[in-house]
């Protein structure tokens, strides 16, 4: 017969929740982690979460997980204000830099001190013990002045007065027009000389006005040896009054001449009665001469200091010999010339291949050293000014 239960087991099992099928809670809580107890006196089963043996309870993640967001933000906070506050002298107390050589503290990256990078020619700048000031010149959003800007031609807007004057002329021009257009390219004051009764006298004198140069008769004259001048010269034997009227017809072939200067000449040159007439002519037109300077002992000078005439005299040929380095080294004598007495004339001739573009290319140059130049019509103009005195 088999044995019923005892009381005591029953009342253990009972208070212990016995679970239907004759099973225990404990046994269905062995094998069921998240099981359910019966609520006393209810109508159903209620259930409750139970926490797994042997971990945390949920919460205590929760919490752990506040706890850690909030020491991330204190320390971005202090990481982000803190340095601002200045970088703490000797003996401030800052437990950061305490115990740590002075070095390791002024680099300690949680308070770097502020300050500017420089990078490339500045920073080499600030490396240098001893730097020179720079810019000579200081820079326009620094205050530069207007008059110290210099234009890409390299001129100053204010020019100093010239080291000295200079003036090119261009002898023999009307044979053609070819030999004559390269000098006509050139960008500074040019004088044109051309020569009389030539077919393209008229022409060469027009197109060189035109292009804003100067123009001389380009007067022949007699020379030594009996070589010929070409039309229009003034020859041994004239009278005063042929001197005169070979001038006015040759003026009327080279129209807007402003002065002349002898082509050959070396003979007339040496006689002081046919200067004299040469220098009334030109005195009645309102002409200037220039010497030409074809012989040494020409009169020319003692012959106008007596009829009280300002006159002017050739310094240097640019191209007895046409290549172009001699002519290099005639220009190099006329700029010292120019350099020590003010003023130097310089002569050079249409048919020279390689002059117009000697003086194109010298030109900025030439300019650059401190050199002006000009014309013979321009230099008496601003003497005149200056006895004025205005």
């Amino acid at each position: 017969m088999p044995k019923s239960p005892s009381p005591g087991r029953r009342g253990a099992g009972a208070g212990r929740g016995a679970v239907p099928g004759g099973r225990s809670r404990g046994a269905a809580a062995g094998r069921r982690p998240s099981g359910a107890v019966r609520a006393a006196g209810s109508g159903g089963t209620r259930r409750y979460p139970s926490p797994r043996p042997g971990k945390p309870h949920p919460v205590l993640y929760t919490a752990a997980a506040v706890l850690v967001l909030a020491a991330l933000a204190g320390a971005a906070w202090l990481i982000g204000i803190v340095p601002g506050r200045g970088v703490p002298g000797p003996g401030a107390g800052d437990s950061r830099t305490a115990g740590r050589p002075a070095d390791a503290r002024s680099t300690a990256p949680a308070a770097p001190p502020p300050e500017t990078r420089s990078y490339g020619a500045e920073a080499a700048l600030e490396r240098s013990p001893a730097p020179e000031a720079r810019p000579e010149r200081p820079a326009p959003s620094e205050g530069q002045p207007v008059s110290a800007v210099r234009s890409p031609g390299g001129v100053p807007e204010r020019p100093k007065p010239p080291k000295g004057k200079l003036v090119l002329v261009i002898d023999d021009a009307g044979h053609n027009l070819r030999d004559l257009e390269p000098f006509l390219a050139f960008p500074g004051p040019l004088t044109i000389a051309v020569l009389p009764r030539l077919p393209y006298s008229e022409e060469a004198a027009l197109r060189a006005q035109a292009a804003g140069k100067e123009v001389l008769l380009h007067q022949p004259m007699e020379a030594l040896g009996g070589e010929d001048p070409g039309p229009g010269a003034i020859r041994l034997g004239m009278d005063d009054l042929e001197v005169a009227a070979v001038i006015a017809e040759n003026l009327a072939t080279v129209p807007g001449a402003a002065g002349m200067n002898n082509h050959m000449g070396s003979a007339v040159s040496r006689d002081s009665r046919l200067m004299e007439a040469v220098l009334e002519a030109a005195r009645a037109s309102g002409l200037y001469y220039l010497d030409s300077l074809t012989v040494s002992d020409s009169v020319l000078h003692s012959v106008a200091s007596r009829l009280n005439l300002k006159t002017w005299e050739r310094d240097v040929f640019l191209d007895n010999y046409p290549e172009r380095a001699a002519m290099l080294k005639q220009l190099d004598e006329g700029v010292k010339r120019a350099e020590k007495k003010g003023l130097s004339v310089m002569i050079g001739h249409v048919w020279s291949a390689e002059l117009a573009q000697t003086l194109i290319d010298l030109y900025p140059g030439l300019i650059e050293q401190g050199f002006s130049l000009s014309t013979i019509s321009r230099i008496m103009l601003e003497d005149s000014d200056e006895d004025s005195g205005d």
